[in-house]
């Protein structure tokens, strides 16, 4: 059974941080690009940030230069350092983990921690 568990969501004022985690179970962890994802009330979920096996990262222009996104295959855990948060960060964000068959794609996904950002 695959797992996605998210943690360290909370409200936090505007120029706060929170550290995001996900841990993940039931999947070769090493093998998958790990994302985090983000979706505002009224609005699609987007891509916050990724980062693949070997370690590259990618970011949305919005929380570049304070998001950092980091992975420990040896604990299955991906994480999300947030900094200078400001209330439009303010959303559910979902751990995925992802992973390209030669004929599929393998998508999981966490259930979701609350981030809000208002003083």
């Amino acid at each position: 059974q695959v797992q996605l568990v998210e943690s360290g969501g909370d409200l936090v004022q505007p120029g706060g941080s929170l550290r995001l985690s996900c841990v993940a179970s039931g999947i070769t962890f090493k093998l998958y690009t790990m994302g985090w994802y983000r979706q505002a009330p009224g609005k699609l979920r987007e891509l916050v940030a990724s980062i693949s096996r070997d370690g590259i990262s990618n970011y949305a222009d919005s929380v570049k230069g304070r998001f950092t996104i980091s992975r420990d295959d040896a604990t299955n855990t991906v994480s999300l350092q947030m900094n200078r948060l400001m209330p439009e960060d303010t959303a559910v964000y979902y751990c995925n983990g992802e992973m390209a068959l030669p004929l599929d794609t393998r998508s999981w996904w966490g259930q979701g921690t609350r981030v809000t950002v208002s003083s």
